[in-house]
């Protein structure tokens, strides 16, 4: 397994609407193209209560690369996300992006 740890830095007041396309579209468009989500969190303590962090899980870089630009290619995708944006502009500042290979002592595998 190959996973993938992403961080979104929200623009400042929009967490709640992140929050509400993931929770009433993009899980849903997730799991239409093979998406596995390992967990979604929100920062209690740290550096920035405005991140919006989620893990994924592939068979392969190669699974990656095919379901996510499905999913990126997908017309329900990019109007929820235009639709998303009309009112009060973007949501997120910036993406930090990893891919992630278990150790041979990792519980994940």
């Amino acid at each position: 397994m190959v996973y993938e740890l992403r961080v979104y830095h929200c623009v400042a007041g929009r967490m709640p609407a992140i929050l509400k396309r993931f929770d009433t579209v993009t899980c849903r468009l997730f799991d239409k193209h093979g998406i596995k989500q390992v967990g979604f969190w929100t920062v209690a303590i740290g550096e920035s209560s405005s991140d919006l962090v989620y893990m994924l899980k592939w068979e392969s870089i190669a699974d990656r690369e095919k379901r996510f630009a499905a999913f990126a290619s997908d017309p329900e995708w990019i109007e929820a996300r235009a639709k998303s944006e009309a009112d009060g502009g973007p949501i997120v500042a910036s993406i930090t992006n990893s891919i992630l290979m278990p150790t041979s002592f990792s519980a994940l595998k």
